[in-house]
């Protein structure tokens, strides 16, 4: 079985506008059209048993309508292989209420993205949601590091993440991008055996340029190598890794392959396909 941890899909109507978008932004190519059909396609190319859909909310308003849109569409997607979170902003004043609401419908977790809600993760309000969605028994995913296009500031860096792990101490706590994005070296030094999960969306091997691309984008070569790859992963623990592709931004088919191919034991490449997902989503009987 493989679970793939971190993907996102978007409404059809705004789906190939919106990764236009994220492209030019990124400098990097997209590899579905972002729609639920698309991942799902994927999803059977790349023999990928789940996904888990993470929604971003880039604003305040977009919270209860894209919360309840995934609560309505939980039960049909999850038979079709796709595990729905749910999010949160931290300008949304009601948070404990709408936590609730995501924990009475059966949704896992929530994802958070600093970067893209111009909010460092040690932010009070940021810091409150963590908490809270804590205590309900959610877990709680965020994008760790610099976001390949908002490079001017780390909104989640090593050091604010283990603030929270020492302010909260959050149980289900993910950090999105083996722990940091392209900042190996402060996670290899301070977050490595940190009682958090690392996934590995969007981490390992050469990134693929849109068409677009002029060579400008900084960030562009800064995934990890194969060697150091594995390196942070056994010196982490492989049962601390969760697979995640971050696609439509990663072929699932071709970052199976790369995973595959790296020296990882098969008792390692077990626990980080699936093993590790399926204990970390298990009190919510979602998997069968």
């Amino acid at each position: 079985m493989i679970i793939d941890f971190h993907v996102h899909t978007f409404p059809d109507k705004i789906a190939l506008n919106t990764l236009e978008k994220l492209s030019k932004l990124s400098c990097t190519q997209y590899f579905t059209d972002g729609s639920v059909s698309g991942l799902l396609a994927s999803m059977k190319a790349a023999s990928v048993s789940y996904s888990v859909n993470l929604p971003v909310m880039t604003h305040e308003s977009q919270v209860e309508k894209v919360n309840s849109s995934m609560i309505s569409g939980r039960e049909n997607l999850l038979k079709q292989g796709i595990v729905t979170f749910g999010g949160m902003h931290p300008d949304y004043a009601d948070y404990k209420s709408e936590l609730l609401r995501l924990k009475e419908n059966g949704i896992p977790g929530i994802k958070l993205h600093p970067a893209y809600q111009h909010t460092n993760l040690t932010d009070l309000k940021m810091m409150h949601i963590i908490d809270y969605a804590s205590q309900l028994g959610l877990i709680v995913l965020i994008h760790a590091g610099i976001d390949i296009g908002i490079y001017d500031h780390n909104y989640a860096d090593v050091h604010q993440i283990l603030n929270v792990i020492e302010e909260i101490h959050p149980p289900k706590f993910v950090l999105a991008h083996m722990g940091n994005w392209a900042c190996w070296h402060d996670v290899e030094q301070y977050l490595v055996g940190a009682p958090v999960w690392f996934d590995t969306a969007f981490s390992i091997g050469p990134l693929t340029p849109c068409k677009a691309n002029h060579g400008k984008l900084p960030y562009l070569s800064s995934n990890l190598s194969d060697d150091d790859f594995v390196r942070i992963i056994r010196k982490h623990g492989a049962d601390k890794i969760l697979f995640a592709t971050d696609s439509p931004w990663e072929s699932q088919k071709d970052y199976i392959s790369r995973l595959e191919n790296t020296p990882l034991t098969n008792q390692e490449k077990e626990l980080i396909f699936s093993v590790n997902a399926r204990q970390l989503l298990s009190g919510n009987n979602l998997l069968v």
